[in-house]
């Protein structure tokens, strides 16, 4: 049976390969994807600007994440010298033993990995100091909590997967003209407890 063809609104997804991954792994880098992937095209002189970076560093960046299909150039904008940007894919995705022989891309993805943490804490921690001066509504919607299950390796993988369906669910089903609609960051993270840690 064949594979039916992905909607039209379906994310563009890859699984990093190798490359990829150490071509990610840097500061300027993960934010200039990220950017792309969340505000669109875009020229390195505007990326430059909202990232409170020089332009010459954006090119940079930006032509090492294009070498490995990360970014691509948007041809249908732009004229003349202008060069605009678009994000290749909406999702990166991988496993962590897929890099298990290869000590640089295991280093990349530990570092990865700890950006997002980073990344996490910084955006809660802004949304804790913002929250006094939000509705109501959007202070009692948002929130955080966690809880500790007994789980084996394959049950905690389908609890993930099942987690993932529910969110490209939510991603699919949001309406466009909801009147009080915003981009909301959710972070999910399931691992082990370590044991007589809290």
């Amino acid at each position: 049976m064949e594979n039916a063809s992905p909607s039209p609104d379906a994310p563009r997804a890859v699984h990093l390969d190798h490359r990829q991954v150490r071509v990610l792994a840097h500061p300027l880098r993960m934010r200039l994807l990220g950017t792309l992937r969340l505000d669109g095209p875009a020229t390195a002189t505007m990326l430059a600007e909202k990232l409170d970076t020089n332009s010459g560093a954006t090119s940079y960046h930006l032509r090492q994440l294009a070498e490995v299909g990360l970014v691509t150039e948007d041809l249908d904008r732009g004229a003349g010298r202008q060069r605009w940007w678009r994000a290749a894919h909406d999702i990166s995705n991988f496993e962590p033993t897929d890099f298990d022989d290869d000590p640089d891309a295991r280093a990349a993805v530990e570092w990865i990995q700890g950006d997002q943490v980073r990344l996490m804490a910084e955006l809660a921690e802004r949304w804790m100091a913002d929250a006094p001066h939000q509705s109501p509504q959007w202070r009692d919607a948002a929130g955080m909590g966690d809880l500790v299950l007994e789980l084996g390796p394959d049950r905690l993988r389908a609890l993930n997967d099942e987690l993932w369906a529910l969110l490209m669910r939510y991603r699919d089903e949001t309406p466009p003209d909801e009147p009080d609609a915003r981009s909301v960051h959710v972070f999910h993270a399931a691992f082990p407890r370590s044991e007589g840690k809290r």
